[in-house]
């Protein structure tokens, strides 16, 4: 088959450097174009230095429409701005990794229609759509945890703790991403108002009707590492725990990147891959889930890659079989 083409706007940040570091290993798939206004006629490996000797591709401030697919690494707001005042051909078929268009509310944009990218959940609407919106990192994490217990309706009050690495943050400097705030250091953060909440909690009511955002109670973390993000779900479920795991493994057994494990879990298991595990452990009439991922990669690129793989009709897994760091 011929090559995808994509292009990329947004490419100096961490998400648009995950996406070029998985493009370039892609079977399926070319690079036509990154764009960046502020490091346009660059090299890309002056951005992202470990590219050094992988590529040789410059930044740029133009835009091409010769393109198959179109992706958005922007700051949460851009994407919506960035396609108001630039027309992109309606065969260009976009992924949005910012949280503009992923509730059903903001789901439209011109003549575009946005599908929510969550593969486990829209697998089927995402291969025939022209545009999707990419999951948040924490909102990946936590519906992987849930789903399977709202499509037996069995899901009620949610207590949820998470934590994610600096990289959750994004590239641009605060005062809770330096080195000397991180380091030996954690804060819970945006306590039971965290904005992942809507589309986790819409996600959830298309399985289970009736589900709402008030169920839902999370606190998520700042942990003092760089990338990963490792949640916690308690719920009440008096059902055995081996009927549960049963329901786990048979919502995802035709997906190839969600695997339940029988022993405890943590973050080196999935960081650097597009992988997300789970783990499941029961007290009387509370279960816990736990799961990981890679807030970059299964919580961001790797996702934005899967979903177009499932778009352009490749297989699922191309590009995406990666190494974990074990150490």
């Amino acid at each position: 088959m011929q090559s995808i083409k994509t292009g990329i706007i947004g490419g100096a940040g961490y998400t648009g450097g995950e996406l070029i570091r998985l493009l370039l290993q892609h079977p399926y798939a070319q690079i036509s174009f990154i764009h960046s206004r502020s490091n346009a006629g660059k090299p890309v490996h002056t951005v992202h230095s470990d590219l050094l000797g992988d590529t040789e591709l410059v930044f740029t401030d133009t835009i091409s429409e010769d393109i198959d697919v179109l992706f958005l690494c922007l700051g949460h707001g851009e994407s919506a701005t960035f396609l108001q005042y630039n027309t992109i051909p309606e065969h260009v078929r976009i992924i949005d990794l910012a949280n503009d268009f992923r509730l059903k509310a903001q789901a439209v944009t011109g003549t575009r229609q946005f599908v929510y990218g969550l593969p486990e959940l829209n697998k089927g609407a995402i291969s025939t759509a022209q545009s999707v919106a990419n999951p948040g990192c924490f909102a990946t994490a936590i519906q992987l945890g849930l789903l399977p217990l709202a499509a037996k309706g069995m899901l009620g009050e949610s207590y949820i703790t998470g934590i994610t690495g600096s990289t959750g943050a994004g590239q641009s400097l605060s005062s809770t991403a330096h080195f000397s705030w991180r380091a030996n250091n954690i804060q819970a953060y945006k306590t039971l108002t965290h904005q992942h909440l809507a589309e986790i909690s819409e996600s959830l009511a298309q399985v289970q009707n009736g589900y709402t955002q008030q169920q839902l109670h999370f606190v998520p973390w700042r942990g003092d590492f760089q990338r990963g993000i490792f949640v916690s779900s308690q719920v009440k479920c008096s059902v055995a725990l081996e009927t549960v795991a049963a329901w786990y493994e048979d919502l995802y057994k035709d997906h190839p990147f969600v695997h339940l494990s029988t022993t405890p879990v943590h973050l080196k298991q999935v960081v650097n891959t597009n992988k997300c595990i789970l783990q499941l452990e029961q007290e009387g009439d509370l279960l816990v889930i736990h799961s990981t991922i890679d807030n970059l990669i299964k919580g961001a690129s790797g996702q934005a890659i899967q979903n177009m793989n499932l778009m352009m009709q490749v297989p699922e897994t191309s590009g995406l079989y990666l190494k974990p760091s074990a150490f």
